[in-house]
């Protein structure tokens, strides 16, 4: 057995069973665990995703708000122990990979059409 395939073998352990389903785009609540001294409790973030990247154990997804008029980004770990759940508030129509035009823009302009069913 080569080292590629010890890799993959460790990697395919650290992954969840159950990877939520959503795109870039997307309205979504992350839910993180956050450790305060012996406690632990859990945070929820919500924003639009301006990114997926990486793959397998690796992946990581880039999730924006604006809080107090401020844009806050938080880059999460897709496979994460820390990431309770990533539950979809709406899906967003759009039609790249990255939305990083976005950080430029304020108020309504930055609002992603919604993709209605």
């Amino acid at each position: 057995m080569n080292a590629n395939e010890i890799i993959k073998s460790i990697e395919a352990e650290q992954l969840k069973s159950e990877v939520p389903q959503f795109r870039v785009g997307d309205t979504v609540k992350v839910y993180g665990k956050i450790k305060e001294g012996n406690r632990e409790r859990i945070q929820v973030f919500e924003g639009v995703v301006l990114k997926r990247q990486g793959g397998s154990n690796r992946e990581t997804f880039t999730v924006r708000k604006i809080s107090n008029g401020v844009g806050v980004e938080k880059t999460w770990p897709l496979h994460s122990p820390n990431v309770e759940k990533v539950e979809v508030v709406r899906q967003g129509k759009v039609r790249r990979a990255k939305l990083f035009y976005l950080r430029d823009r304020v108020g309504k302009k930055a609002k992603v059409k919604e993709i209605v069913k």
